[in-house]
């Protein structure tokens, strides 16, 4: 199994290392951004949550918050999460769907778990990613999506099976509308059984969810993200004798670095300014249902990745 110390194959350009958060007992890992890289493809974040338990009584609290220049894509494993943001959106979401929130010129979102759920322990495992608008979709009007599981498209065979979460590989195409190419993919190898990353897309990575997957004989064990050289035709495999569950991302290359704060991304360093001038004004719109708590600006500075400098990006799950 690939460690910090082992030397990755050819075809494997970085292994990153999520940073872990611990939020009362609930876990979140973090991918993306990272010292080593900022986005891959348009995905400029890239958290897991959980596996975690909620006792009874208890579930994620995420308080109204806000976001511009990227969209929000949750996908869960377990559980259920409740979404409501400022266009009166009011979404419950479950393992195999796909909630894209595309903030633009900006957008308030809370995300909890249902008082219904609360009277009983409740299990919550899933990623929450962002990605980030082009230039010129940056500030496009705030908008909301849902599309369940059974509209995604699926493919199956071989002891590999593979839902296309959002963006075009391999033949399909999700209903899920995006503003840049990319791909997203959940996929299940069972030991042995191999699939190809999709050669017409320039960023690619992979991060192991669960198992161990095989890449040009090297081993790679949960929690990790490899990202690939552009160009090579490479195979991923479910490794013996547990196989792996992935998710495939990457596309084109963004039209430039991003300015990170909080819960803001640009282009514009001076957008974010006013951004987060807006927050503490409350000129963001508020939540139907969920508008007396809200999380407030956080201190800090506006940054930008540069060689071996950390990024500064949202709260876990924000």
């Amino acid at each position: 199994m690939s460690s910090p110390a082992t030397q990755p194959p050819p075809e494997v350009e970085l292994v990153l290392l999520p940073r872990a958060h611990d939020l009362g007992g609930f876990e979140v890992r973090r991918a993306l951004p990272a010292r080593e890289r900022q986005m891959v493809g348009p995905f400029i974040f890239f958290d897991q949550m959980g596996p975690g338990e909620f006792l009874v009584g208890q579930g994620l609290d995420v308080r109204p918050h806000p976001h511009i220049g990227l969209a929000t894509v949750t996908y869960l494993f377990q559980g259920e999460i409740l979404h409501r943001d400022s266009l009166g959106s009011h979404q419950a979401i479950v393992p195999g769907d796909v909630n894209w929130m595309t903030a633009g010129r900006g957008i308030a979102h809370s995300e909890r778990t249902d008082a219904a759920l609360r009277v009983r322990r409740n299990r919550l495992f899933g990623i929450q990613s962002w990605v980030a608008l082009p230039k010129s979709a940056e500030e496009v009007a705030p908008d909301f999506a849902h599309h369940d599981a059974a509209s995604l498209p699926v493919a199956d065979e071989d002891g590999m099976r593979l839902r296309l979460v959002a963006g075009e590989a391999w033949g399909l195409r999700a209903p899920v509308a995006i503003t840049s190419p990319l791909f997203y993919a959940d996929v299940a190898l069972a030991p042995g059984a191999a699939l190809p990353l999709p050669e017409e897309h320039e960023e690619r990575a992979a991060y192991v969810v669960e198992g161990v997957v095989e890449v040009a004989g090297t081993r790679f064990e949960a929690g990790r993200m490899l990202l690939f050289r552009a160009g090579d035709a490479i195979a991923l495999r479910g490794a013996r004798p547990e196989g792996a569950r992935l998710l495939l991302l990457g596309g084109a290359a963004m039209d430039g670095p991003r300015y990170i704060f909080w819960n803001f991304v640009s282009s514009s360093r001076e957008r974010i300014e006013q951004a987060k001038a807006d927050w503490k004004a409350g000129r963001f719109g508020k939540i139907p249902g969920d508008d007396v708590e809200f999380i407030p600006l956080p201190e800090g500075r506006v940054t930008a990745r540069t060689e071996g400098q950390e990024v500064s990006a949202g709260s876990p799950t924000s």
